[in-house]
């Protein structure tokens, strides 16, 4: 994507944050899996790993005691080298990662006297939610590397906060994500799956999720086709993320075989059946809504 193409996102991005600042979380059911990784294409994974460990909350760490990533609170930034520019244009159902910020405009301003380039400046979006307020709730959108997407957006933290995605049906993704992993939906009732419209852009019917203190937030395709239009004007589904700079998603479980063969009875595809790696890691993948590829871990994220 041009970074020109990346500035039209202004007029909305981080748009649930705001929104979801608001709700408040159900019971939560019992855990099925934690949140374990980001998983990100680089053509220098290095610089990358120098990149998000100077600009944002989080540190470097050996994952599995072998490979050089960065650790970000509760869970990892994993890297795979690649020999061409990973693909960055949103045709992909992740849209980009992100980081809180307690006070946005000196958080903006401190990224601005450090070099960082930004895709998008700092925008007010406060009245995100109806009415006329401002100055209340920011976001701002860093040119990551590899042109990785990275928001920045009013939170009562500075940490790894969220992850925003796209789907075909926002609704039904984000029950899906409930029913194998257990995350913990955010808001009261039957989420409404009504349009829901925001100087233009179709931010609704939407969900917002927890997974440990990540927030994972669903948006309607429907978003993309009016933001990216040139990209999506003979596109009706998503691309595998798989090669994209956000290659996948990881969650971890407990006993990686017993939850494969849950997954298969629920209809799951399992793209990569359970196998070793580094030794000592279990792992496998499969595919979630809208073709998210996902890493299955055995055993949950730690810093080593």
């Amino acid at each position: 994507m041009s970074l020109p193409s990346l500035y039209r996102v202004a007029s909305v991005a981080a748009v649930a944050c705001a929104f979801l600042t608001a709700q408040t979380q159900e019971t939560p059911p019992a855990p099925l899996a934690h949140f374990h990784h980001v998983h990100l294409n680089s053509t220098d994974p290095q610089a990358a790993i120098d990149f998000y460990t100077s600009k944002f909350d989080c540190e470097k760490g050996k994952f599995a005691g072998a490979l050089d990533a960065v650790w970000a609170q509760k869970s990892w930034l994993l890297f795979t080298k690649v020999n061409q520019p990973p693909k960055s244009e949103i045709t992909s159902a992740i849209w980009h990662i992100g980081w809180g910020g307690e006070d946005m405009k000196a958080t903006y301003r401190k990224q601005l006297d450090s070099g960082t380039k930004f895709a998008t400046p700092i925008t007010d979006i406060s009245d995100i939610g109806g009415g006329t307020a401002q100055g209340v709730f920011f976001y701002a959108y860093v040119d990551g590397p590899d042109r990785q997407l990275i928001e920045l957006n009013t939170a009562n933290h500075h940490h790894f906060g969220h992850i925003h995605m796209l789907s075909k049906d926002p609704v039904s993704a984000g029950e899906w994500y409930v029913k194998e992993f257990g995350l913990v939906r955010r808001g009261r009732g039957t989420p409404s799956r009504e349009p829901r419209m925001y100087k233009g852009f179709q931010i609704g019917p939407s969900m917002s999720l927890m997974a440990d203190d990540v927030n994972i937030i669903i948006y309607p395709m429907e978003y993309a086709k009016t933001q990216w239009p040139e990209l999506w004007k003979d596109r009706n589904d998503f691309e595998s993320t798989q090669g994209h700079v956000t290659d996948h998603l990881g969650f971890s479980v407990d006993n990686l075989d017993e939850t494969i063969a849950r997954l298969k009875k629920d209809g799951v595809v399992v793209t990569d059946e359970p196998r070793t790696v580094l030794g000592k890691l279990k792992i496998a993948f499969i595919e979630g809504p809208d073709k998210v590829r996902i890493e299955l871990v055995e055993g949950q994220a730690k810093k080593e």
